[in-house]
């Protein structure tokens, strides 16, 4: 049996994973600030996704062998390299670079709308993959909150002729949740056996030999107008929604618990929209923000409900 978490641990855990949330809250934001719009464009999608990755990677390069040289010396083994592979492609391509095809096209309180189902579909996704059995009271707020998401994609369609229909960003924003959900399974399935912190180094390594020369072909020409804004927010995905982000994330719920700091998660959707208003300019209307919250509510919701199992195992090196 676990020992019992002690109150200044379960606090800090909370802290540290709050930390975490509102640091990804900021990366809807921030992607649209870097690849702007079809209309104004900045950074491309490809070099937003590869440079941040190849930033990241190069870093997680610095770290690890920090780690190496103050004797920490564990590397990924057999069946490990394939998952952290799989997660690689998931967290450091799909997720990015589908989140900023959207928000070419969107602004990023709508992002924040439909990706604000990611912790259920990560939820549902991860029963199904580790052989649980979730309450179908579980599985009802899942497609609530499903339903709600489309309603608001087919609502705000943005095609001016008032018709109810889905954007072509809303399928990047569903690929980029579907991505997110399945990277973040491989690198829970990793934690245990790797160690939260080495899990999205490794992952950020691995991904290098891709990552970096794709950033250098992708790169804007010399003569191409840059806002200062743009590559600031560039530095924020590389350093922060990339790297630093995980490091607390991770270390919270090591700290405190999944279950207790898992719940912190559904805040990110809110503060998503709220940091849009000021760095953006962009409009929080009443439709928005209650379709947010409606999302919101099915997610707390459905976190609550059972799901029957046991939980996974430490993935095994050997195979």
């Amino acid at each position: 049996m676990n020992p019992p978490l002690d109150n200044a641990q379960v606090n800090k855990g909370l802290w540290l994973g709050l930390l975490g949330i509102v640091i990804f809250s900021v990366t809807l934001p921030m992607t649209k600030l870097a690849v702007g719009s079809i209309d104004a464009p900045q950074l491309s999608p490809w070099f937003t996704t590869f440079g941040r990755a190849a930033v990241a990677g190069v870093l997680s390069l610095l770290y690890l062998g920090f780690g190496f040289w103050r004797g920490h010396r564990q590397k990924p083994q057999g069946r490990q390299w394939r998952l952290l592979g799989f997660t690689a492609v998931c967290v450091v391509v799909g997720f990015p670079l589908f989140l900023s095809l959207a928000l070419q096209y969107v602004p990023s309180t709508h992002g924040a709308v439909v990706t604000g189902l990611l912790p259920l579909a990560t939820a549902g996704m991860a029963a199904l993959w580790f052989r649980q059995r979730p309450s179908l009271a579980f599985w009802a707020c899942a497609v609530t909150g499903t339903l709600l998401v489309l309603l608001f994609m087919a609502l705000h369609s943005g095609d001016g002729s008032g018709h109810i229909a889905i954007q072509l960003a809303d399928v990047f924003l569903l690929l980029a949740m579907l991505s997110a959900a399945l990277g973040y399974i491989g690198g829970a399935r990793l934690t245990p056996s790797l160690g939260a912190e080495r899990v999205i180094c490794w992952v950020l390594v691995i991904s290098l030999p891709v990552s970096l020369p794709l950033a250098f072909i992708h790169a804007p020409a010399a003569s191409q107008s840059i806002g200062w804004a743009s590559w600031g927010a560039f530095a924020y995905l590389a350093v922060f929604s990339m790297w630093i982000g995980f490091f607390a994330w991770y270390r919270g719920l090591a700290l405190g618990g999944v279950v207790r700091v898992s719940q912190v998660q559904l805040v990110q959707p809110f503060l998503s929209m709220l940091f849009a208003v000021p760095l953006l300019g962009e409009q929080l209307d009443a439709a928005t923000l209650g379709f947010g919250l409606g999302v919101m509510a099915t997610v707390f919701i459905g976190k609550k409900m059972p799901v029957n199992g046991a939980p996974p195992k430490p993935l095994a090196a050997k195979g």
